[in-house]
């Protein structure tokens, strides 16, 4: 049986290189062969343990790549052809997408352990640290990638631009808005870059990492707070004259941040949470309003699929925005450990890393 290299989880600690068998290709399937993934800060999770996945598991969710192979039951696409898919792969046919939440296609099932939602790839499957990856439907699933666009340029679409855009979506962000994002990373980057595209006219980000508040400017933050030099929710008031934002985006997973996010909330706001969380979250009573000051608190999974897909590549190929700065490091697969190294540890500046088998 054909071999190919992949990204592997061997246990807490230790993702390696290694050999498995080139998925065979079903019905409703498509076998992608990959030309760019990337690291995921939930792969960090997994690699040091905090979220459990099966041993044996191929990594990562972010796939840029050509058709290599097509189910016999799929139509609309052929062998060759330059595609993407979003970390999320809704099926289109589960209760939850035909209620029209994509995202959660697959929540509550059990492989081992409990699944976020429709999160597949690198979760409850093989994912696509690797040579090839195996699509499940593919019809739902696959994007054609314009010509004129390089991988780079839509290898933030399958999850990290799809996250942060959601961020500032399912927060109505509107024309006119004052918008908070707590932490820019590069989801909070992306939610920096979707609150613009949305309408904000004021968005304040909380970072203390110069490179990322550059970059955070670029993308169309108007200030950014240092959280090691002030307290973020005093200076975020100060800056709304005590008004409060209308959006703030938590893109961390913390309950300092989370918290920090509830606070700077003007009456009847809404706080969009992107984060992953690692333990409970608690609810301050006074920012709360002890539940009586119409605040929203919304949460949103990355949205996956290949309508989704198109729009992301639609913004990028508009020139609208350019997530390539976000692109800060590059490795061969070969080098997946090395690159799991820099990355895990956050060193050089990096925001994410490209890589090719």
């Amino acid at each position: 049986m054909p071999k190919m290299k992949a990204a592997v989880f061997i246990e807490p600690g230790r993702i390696e290189l290694g050999e498995k068998p080139i998925p065979e290709v079903g019905p409703l399937d498509a076998l992608m062969r990959v030309t760019t993934t990337t690291i995921c800060g939930t792969d960090v999770h997994i690699l040091k343990g905090e979220y459990p996945v099966r041993r044996g598991l191929t990594i990562g969710h972010e796939p840029v790549g050509v058709i290599e192979k097509l189910g016999s039951a799929v139509q609309g696409f052929q062998e060759g052809q330059r595609v993407i898919a979003g970390a999320i792969t809704p099926s289109g046919h589960s209760a939850a997408c035909l209620c029209g939440c994509l995202s959660q296609d697959g929540a509550g099932t059990k492989h081992g352990f409990q699944a976020i939602g429709g999160w597949k790839f690198g979760n409850t499957i093989d994912g696509c640290q690797a040579d090839y990856v195996l699509v499940p439907d593919a019809m739902a699933n696959l994007a054609l990638v314009p010509d004129r666009l390089t991988d780079e340029e839509v290898l933030m679409c399958p999850d990290i631009m799809s996250t942060g855009f959601s961020g500032a979506e399912s927060g109505d962000v509107r024309i006119g808005d004052t918008v908070a994002i707590f932490a820019q990373g590069p989801i909070g980057l992306c939610a920096t870059a979707g609150a613009k595209l949305k309408g904000a006219t004021t968005i304040i980000v909380v970072e203390s990492v110069p490179a990322r508040a550059a970059v955070a400017r670029r993308l169309g933050a108007d200030h950014v707070v240092d959280f090691s030099a002030v307290d973020p929710v005093a200076e975020i008031m100060r800056l709304t004259d005590g008004r409060g934002v209308d959006v703030a985006i938590e893109a961390l997973g913390t309950q300092v941040t989370f918290e920090g996010a509830l606070r700077v909330l003007r009456p009847g706001g809404t706080l969009s949470s992107l984060g992953v969380y690692s333990t409970d979250l608690t609810i301050p009573l006074g920012p709360f309003g002890a539940g009586l000051a119409d605040l929203r608190i919304v949460t949103t999974l990355c949205p996956g699929g290949k309508e989704r897909m198109r729009r992301l590549m639609a913004v990028v190929a508009s020139g609208r925005v350019d997530l390539k700065p976000l692109v800060t490091h590059r490795f061969k697969l070969d080098d997946i450990v090395a690159a799991y190294d820099l990355f895990g540890h956050q060193r050089d500046g990096v925001l994410k890393v490209a890589i090719t088998p």
